[in-house]
């Protein structure tokens, strides 16, 4: 794939490698390398001599990383866009059963809870700790393979296991059980404004168990992806919201909105039981033993502590970056909460809809994650640069062509989806425009979930995410408690955008200086010209949209101006990713190659 630099790159035919690596079997060169447990921050040189193979050439790269990474992120990209139209579905089921109401915003209050086990567990958190570890493991299990210690040796993988998931087993157990003792409480602070809030206790009782099965959902997701194994982590969120919504539907009558509480709990253990059997058959199984050797000595060496890249030192910032960073939405729900009744539901809708661009742009990241973090542990400073550079110009393109169509066409988009049963033209128009303004900081959002997965690949304690997500989280604050009252839920909206965005920007600016020597301005003015074109196709859709009176149809149409515009102004704002993938297109179609 090109760089985001304006005047270099390499050739064009490299662009669809932006998404492809080799599973962890097809890399010994570089899975063989002992992994370096802390490194330092990066040289103005090259790396000083030690007893690492020396990192390939770019142009010698693995063969085959291309394909196999090209057909990873196509299988994640179909399941992440199941799950994402599931998703749509299951808002769509709430919305036309229970509408913009008391009952709906009692069941998103409680739904606070998973969303921020969610992020912790399974976006961000698990996989910024896990991955790494696992990475590292795997080089240690390849390292000792070489060497041939024999069937009495250890092997890291299982070891990592062993130290790490019975004991998060019983601390996610534990919080759980706690979470649901203190659901009163709970409420009480999410919501302070809500004037009855039994009906949301009830319903954050019940998803209280995701602190415990996400949690474990997340873990194997990140072992998994660490192996290269990327079909069940994707259709996690398929299994999820195939749970709420049969539950919703089969119960509604009975329970109310507490159907799709009950849902989201048993949803959360289908997740679990999508990836449990690919998990069994990649742990490795034990090797019977005599005496005392090399597996004495590794129980005792993880007898007291966890592994070195799951100490406290390196946990830490990680977990209080995940939460910072979820904490956005705990503080729009408490402002929401003082506004009138579905002041919080519209907030949900709205948001749901403007993230699907953010979450198919993140997917690239998840994919070439273990390669970013291989890449680090390896001490191959270049290509780990390069793959972020990538992901990041990839990202921008795919999060801004969504935002313009969100920009252009948001009324028609909630109207389609969730206008009938409860949800009337009033909900239609509020959602919409919160839906506009939210959109607004979708690039930040994005940006965010990319960048902070390479400050986190090193291996070694990094407390600048959580500088840069605590400064993005007071900002929101403050914005949300002078804009809320004046501007109701585009206030709100408004408040995550400019916290967002000012997050991105911090940790954008200090990538370059503190994990790898990316090109900052380079990055940043690509990403700008990316946005006016943005700019250019949402206000021509905007436009364009009323001029249609069927909003199916008028969908329909944006689906093809708005992406079409989206190009034709990054052609002349000179966007290198537009540049690019247009030039790849025209010579598939003139040469099919």
């Amino acid at each position: 794939m090109n760089n985001t630099g304006t005047g270099s790159g390499p050739p064009v035919e490299a662009l669809p490698e932006s998404v492809l690596g080799p599973p962890a079997e097809a890399l010994p060169e570089a899975a063989a390398r002992p992994p370096s447990p802390a490194l330092p921050e990066p040289p103005p040189g090259p790396p000083a001599p030690s007893d690492r193979v020396p990192a390939p050439a770019r142009s010698g790269e693995t063969p085959g990383l291309g394909r196999f990474l090209a057909r990873a992120a196509a299988v994640t990209a179909g399941l992440t866009v199941a799950g994402a139209v599931l998703g749509l579905v299951r808002d769509q089921a709430i919305a036309h059963l229970f509408g913009a109401s008391g009952a709906s915003d009692a069941f998103l209050i409680a739904w606070t809870v998973p969303e921020m086990a969610a992020t912790v567990l399974i976006e961000d958190g698990m996989a910024l700790l896990l991955v790494p570890a696992f990475s590292h493991a795997l080089a240690r299990r390849a390292a000792a393979n070489g060497r041939r210690k024999g069937p009495g040796a250890d092997d890291p993988v299982r070891e990592l296991i062993s130290a790490t998931l019975p004991r998060l087993f019983a601390l996610l157990a534990c919080a759980a059980a706690l979470l649901a003792l203190g659901a009163p409480w709970v409420v009480g602070i999410l919501a302070p404004g809500l004037s009855d809030p039994r009906l949301a206790v009830d319903c954050t009782r019940m998803t209280a168990v995701t602190v415990l099965t996400f949690g474990i959902t997340g873990y194997l997701s990140a072992a998994l992806r660490a192996h290269r194994s990327f079909l069940p982590p994707a259709g996690v969120y398929v299994a999820y919201n195939v749970g709420i919504i049969g539950m919703t539907f089969a119960l509604h009558s009975l329970w109310g909105v507490r159907a799709a509480a009950a849902g989201v709990a048993v949803g959360s253990v289908l997740m679990i039981l999508t990836q449990l059997p690919a998990f069994v058959r990649l742990v490795p199984s034990r090797t019977p033993r005599t005496g005392r050797g090399p597996q004495t000595a590794g129980r005792r060496r993880f007898a007291g502590a966890a592994p070195p890249l799951l100490g406290a030192t390196v946990l830490a910032p990680v977990v209080i970056f995940v939460v910072s960073r979820q904490a956005q939405v705990l503080v729009e729900r408490f402002l929401a909460s003082s506004l009138p009744a579905g002041a919080i539901s519209h907030l949900n809708y709205a948001q749901k809809v403007a993230q699907m661009p953010m979450v198919l742009s993140l997917m690239i990241c998840t994919v070439t994650f273990p390669v970013v973090a291989q890449a680090m542990a390896n001490g191959d400073r270049e290509k780990a640069r390069d793959r972020v550079e990538r992901d990041l110009a990839l990202a921008g393109l795919v999060v801004l062509a969504g935002t313009a169509m969100v920009l252009g066409y948001a009324p028609q988009i909630v109207e389609v989806l969730f206008q009938r049963g409860a949800f009337d033209a009033l909900d239609t128009r509020a959602t919409a425009d919160a839906m506009r303004v939210y959109a607004l900081g979708l690039l930040g959002h994005s940006l965010v979930g990319a960048l902070s997965r390479p400050y986190f690949s090193a291996g070694r304690p990094t407390w600048f995410p959580v500088f840069a997500m605590g400064t993005g989280l007071l900002v929101t604050t403050g914005a949300g408690f002078a804009m809320t009252h004046r501007l109701g839920v585009n206030g709100i909206a408004a408040a995550n955008a400019i916290g967002i965005s000012t997050a991105a920007m911090l940790l954008l600016m200090g990538l370059g200086t503190r994990v790898v020597t990316i090109r900052v301005r380079e990055v940043t003015l690509s990403l700008v010209r990316l946005a006016a074109a943005a700019a250019v196709a949402g206000a021509a859709g905007w436009l364009a949209a009323p001029l249609v009176s069927d909003p199916l149809l008028s969908v329909a149409g944006g689906c093809v101006l708005v992406p079409v515009l989206f190009l034709l102004a990054g052609l002349v704002f000179r966007a290198p990713e537009v540049v690019h993938l247009l030039t790849l297109i025209r010579r598939r179609l003139l040469h099919g190659r």
